[in-house]
């Protein structure tokens, strides 16, 4: 099959288009013909080896999975060995499918061996591009919502960074949520924010966001442009504020490790009794499955600014870097030869 493969850290000509095994699912896995891909900026932290620390991880010297990729849509092709419906799992070949590898990854490839856990039935409603695009950012802002911001219907929540893959589904979710929201983004974007269903739109090329009034019970932060103490003059004195990292601030009490990955931020000495979230995600069925629920039942379509073909990968991940892509960038996939 073909596949994107990179065989050492660096900018998107590392990155190329070659003939590779078709991988064979194991048991409880589903072998799936990809019709689409969705980017991340996860792809091109991964593909530049940044921040450097987390070669630990990915593979100090080269990444350790050759493939890159996590968003995936298309068609089951086999079923491993204990899996599909006779092992419980409920696909069958043929099924229409999206997920998320998670760290993993692969996705840029004609096919990819995936967990039955990390694969949900593709909402009926979307084409497979929409699909490919749901997963990480679809599961990033409804984590981001409701397992961390515990959003309750009738709470003004802000989103910055409304426009782009996480914040375009995020405004959709918290008004289908009963929120009243406030979106931030540049000047051209307001429009798009407002069709999605933003009450409010502060431009943030004219507005600082942290200094206008009234506060939010939830602050969903999806940049890192701005202070951790100017973060909290957004939020009321009992609400939320949730960034990216991981874990949990209450008070002036620390429930978990916490990993400030963004510029300039600073823990204030004293929370009061703001709840302060430093976010973490990770691929799940059930989470999927809501995406689902809200796309078949709701109208939660994501919004796709370019589609690239495979061999376009590198450019697709240079316009993601470098042209203020909005919203997703997703990638469609077609065999280049015959079964």
């Amino acid at each position: 099959m073909k596949a994107i493969v990179q065989d050492r850290y660096g900018p998107p000509e590392t990155l190329t288009l070659a003939d590779v095994d078709r991988p064979v699912p194991g048991p409880g896995e589903v072998l799936v013909r990809v019709e689409a891909a969705a980017l991340n900026a996860y792809d091109w932290h991964v593909m530049r080896g940044d921040p450097r620390m987390a070669r630990l991880a990915l593979g100090r010297s080269r990444p350790k999975a050759r493939i890159r990729g996590r968003d995936f849509a298309g068609r089951v092709e086999a079923v491993g060995a204990g899996g599909g419906a006779a092992g419980g799992g409920g696909f069958r070949p043929g099924d229409a499918v999206f997920g998320d590898l998670g760290d993993d990854n692969g996705a840029f490839a004609e096919y990819v061996r995936v967990p039955e856990e990390l694969v949900a039935p593709m909402p009926a409603n979307l084409t497979p591009e929409q699909a490919a695009a749901l997963p990480l950012a679809g599961v990033t802002a409804l984590m981001g919502l409701c397992d961390a911001g515990e959003l309750q219907p009738g709470q003004h929540v802000l989103v910055n960074g409304a426009s782009g893959g996480v914040g375009t589904l995020a405004v959709q979710l918290a008004k289908l949520l009963g929120a009243t929201v406030t979106a931030v983004c540049s000047t051209r974007n307001a429009d798009l924010v407002r069709s999605l269903g933003a009450d409010h739109v502060v431009d943030y090329t004219r507005d600082d966001f942290t200094r206008l009034g009234p506060r939010h019970d939830l602050v969903l932060d999806l940049v890192g442009n701005r202070t951790l103490r100017a973060l909290r003059r957004s939020v009321t004195p009992t609400g939320t504020l949730v960034l990216s990292g991981g874990g949990v601030y209450r008070g002036g009490s620390v429930i978990g490790p916490v990993w400030l990955i963004a510029r300039g931020r600073l823990l204030a000495p004293f929370l009061r009794r703001q709840r302060i979230v430093v976010l973490t995600t990770a691929p799940s069925r059930s989470h999927l499955d809501m995406l689902r629920t809200h796309a078949e039942k709701d109208g939660l379509v994501p919004v796709i600014d370019r589609s690239f073909e495979l061999h376009e990968v590198p450019e697709a991940i240079r316009y993601l870097e470098t042209e203020h892509a909005r919203a997703k960038v997703v990638i469609s996939i077609l065999p280049t030869h015959a079964e």
